[in-house]
This record gives C-alpha cells, structure tokens and sequence, in this order.
C-alpha cells in the first residue's frame, strides 16, 4: 500500500495495486500491518457500505463530536465520487481548508479521514457504491455536519449539488468567526 499524506494533515489517500491475470483482479483492502502509523492505537469498530442511486447527489458534510470522534477510511467498490474532507479542528493552521480526491472502482484508491474532518462525497456516477471503515461505533447523540454549500468552505463541486437528504439540508453553515471544534 502506497500511502500520500495531502495538504490536510492526517488526511492520506491510500493506493492499493490492483493485481489482475487473464481471470480477473486482486487489490488488498485493508491491511492493519501497513494501515500501523495511520491508525495507532484506534482499533475498527463498524464497517458500513452506501449506494448512491444518482450522480450529482451531495451526501455530507458529516462528523461525530469526542467523545465518539472516528476515523473514516472510505474505498469506492462501483462508479465514481468526488470524496471531500473539510478541516474543522481547532487550532489546525489549515482550518476551513478541504481536500478532494476522485475514488473510483478502477483507480482503488482510499481516502483516510481523522477524527475533526467532516467528510463528504458527490456521485460523479449513478449508482456509486462506497466502503466505509470506522474507528468508532456511530453514535446519533454525537452527530455533527455543515453544509456541503456553506460559503466558507468554498467547496467546488464537479457538479451541481443535488440529491440533498432532509437531514443534510437542514445541516447549519458555519458560524461566521468559527474557530474549530475542540478535539
């Protein structure tokens, strides 16, 4: 596993070769030996999948509050998304800074997002299928998101935001001198 550390510290996009023959392909997923210096001491505690039916469909921002903040290692099994972190951390001297990466079935690439980076992600593909891998159980009382189209962000979305379930809707912007969560 080749591991790229982005502008965002502690936010890596992993590259897994795809080993492929005359019968199909191989790719390791995940592999706690090599995954070591990304996840310390934090153990998996709940691995999830979503299938995202359109493209163009806007999922996130999201994060959970301490005490049940979470690593998020997110693979795409099918289709395309334009997956996005966004860092909320107090103190962070990249604060309100975001980074995007394209996870595709082809390309095998996996973004790795630490605790106080909310994380979301745009189908580019109907019917986009995504691996989650959590270091903590989800917790509703803990939830936290913004909103994937709150002016401080400036997130550039490859297409037009669409597809907004009610709950990430109803997400807040950031209040305007926002200083980060507390980790």
């Amino acid at each position: 596993m080749d591991i790229r550390q982005t502008a965002l510290p502690g936010v890596v996009v992993v590259e897994s070769p795809f080993v492929a023959d005359a019968r199909g392909a191989f790719q390791r997923c995940f592999c706690s030996r090599d995954l070591a210096p990304l996840l310390g001491t934090r153990e998996i505690a709940q691995i999830n999948r979503s299938l995202t039916a359109r493209s163009g469909t806007v999922r996130g921002l999201h994060f959970q509050f301490p005490p049940h903040a979470e690593m998020k290692l997110i693979r795409c099994l099918r289709g395309r998304v334009w997956d996005v972190a966004v860092d909320l951390r107090a103190g962070s001297p990249q604060l309100l800074r975001w980074h995007a990466e394209e996870l595709s079935a082809a390309n095998g690439r996996m973004l790795v997002i630490p605790e106080g980076v909310a994380h979301g992600f745009q189908a580019l593909e109907n019917d986009s299928e995504l691996l989650y891998i959590h270091t903590a159980h989800y917790a509703q009382a803990a939830e936290g998101g913004v909103r994937c189209d709150d002016p401080q962000l400036g997130i550039d979305w490859p297409m037009m935001v669409g597809g907004l379930s009610d709950r990430d809707r109803a997400l807040p912007m950031l209040p305007a001198l926002f200083t980060g969560f507390p980790q």
